[in-house]
């Protein structure tokens, strides 16, 4: 059985970061190690929520899993709070990281244009510094255009969004992948660049006129989840992609009409089933 270490925080009420990896990975198969960045009472869509930086116990709990010899087989961060906490990631993936050993980074600090609240440009060039580390990226658009310089256009064409990649190459992932890409009127999809044969990967499907937070998080969780039993990157993204949009349309049709999260577990069947 493949493990997976998966670093990011977690919400003690909602759907998104370690309560959607750690279902999900487990359920395409593979050992689910994590490493809470935070713990908040619900997360960040909700008012008056409470947080609790992990940040002191982070090192303590890695030196501990060094003294047993443990190892991965791959590992997948996603939400940092910290210029602290990515300087901690990139030291352990140095600890960590064996032959075989897939570094999966998704840059979550950013959407529509704009940085998250209390993220700046530091932060952005600390995330970079990451992605620079790993073997995939996944950031969408706006996190690619801050952590690129590019300029951020919500409308674009696949010249634009080439170019953005070939920026994300040069910080030397072996590959580098945008999500939200929208290449056609009513679709909405991934785009990627492989380093080593040099090529393009492009998926488009229709858009579903929704959302809903976790969503990105769905998406990455399921895709290394996808890649670690076996899955080929480009079917993964694929997977992801469907799985994701999937879960949204079912999610519409709860007559609670959740508004803080999609509702995953209902659909983890149906992914399980995908190919």
């Amino acid at each position: 059985m493949k493990r997976v270490l998966t670093i990011q925080d977690i919400s003690c009420l909602g759907k998104c970061s370690l309560t959607i990896a750690l279902p999900v990975i487990s359920a395409l198969g593979s050992e689910t190690v994590i490493l809470p960045t935070a713990v908040l009472s619900t997360h960040t869509m909700f008012k008056n929520f409470t947080c609790k930086d992990l940040s002191d116990q982070l090192d303590p709990i890695v030196e501990h899993w060094k003294k047993e010899g443990f190892a991965f087989d791959a590992i997948y961060t996603g939400y940092l709070g910290t210029i602290d906490q990515i300087d901690q990631m990139k030291q352990l993936f140095r600890d960590f990281r064996g032959k075989d050993t897939i570094i999966f980074v998704d840059p979550v600090m950013a959407d529509n244009g704009k940085l998250y609240p209390a993220f700046n440009m530091e932060y952005v060039k600390k995330n970079a510094e990451l992605c620079a580390e790993a073997d995939i990226i996944v950031p969408n658009i706006t996190e690619a255009s801050f952590m690129t310089g590019a300029a951020y256009r919500e409308e674009h064409d696949e010249a634009y969004i080439k170019d953005l990649l070939m920026r994300l190459n040069a910080f030397g992932a072996k590959i580098s992948v945008l999500t939200g890409v929208c290449l056609e009127p009513g679709k909405i999809g991934v785009m990627a660049y492989e380093r080593a044969s040099d090529t393009y990967f492009t998926y488009q499907r229709p858009r579903i006129d929704a959302v809903y937070h976790g969503t990105g998080d769905l998406f990455s969780s399921t895709c290394i989840g996808e890649i670690m039993r076996g899955v080929p990157w480009r079917d993964a993204l694929k997977i992801a992609a469907e799985y994701t949009a999937h879960t949204m349309k079912v999610t519409l049709q709860n007559p609670a009409k959740p508004w803080y999260g999609v509702d995953f577990e209902a659909t983890i069947p149906d992914l399980l089933a995908m190919k």
